[in-house]
């Protein structure tokens, strides 16, 4: 930690509590928003299914459906 935040950490400290609450919860709103804004950057959002994602999730579904459904039943 570095010497200044180590500072003011002990002022924080010595005020009350529910001052110290105040400053708690600004300290995590503004990193939650610091968050969300870091999330909204890398989320891709596009409605497109590259032709890797639909053999993906045709993969996925084959092999769930071989998991309940075994060779040794008859499905009708």
């Amino acid at each position: 930690m570095t010497k200044l935040l180590e500072q003011a950490i002990e002022q924080i400290k010595q005020l009350p509590e529910t001052e110290q609450d105040i400053i708690a919860r600004l300290i995590l709103k503004a990193l939650e928003n610091n968050l969300v804004e870091e999330s909204l950057s890398i989320i891709d959002e596009s409605n497109t299914w590259t032709e890797e994602d639909q053999l993906d999730i045709t993969s996925l579904s084959l092999q769930y459906a071989a998991s309940i459904f075994p060779e040794s039943e008859e499905i009708t």
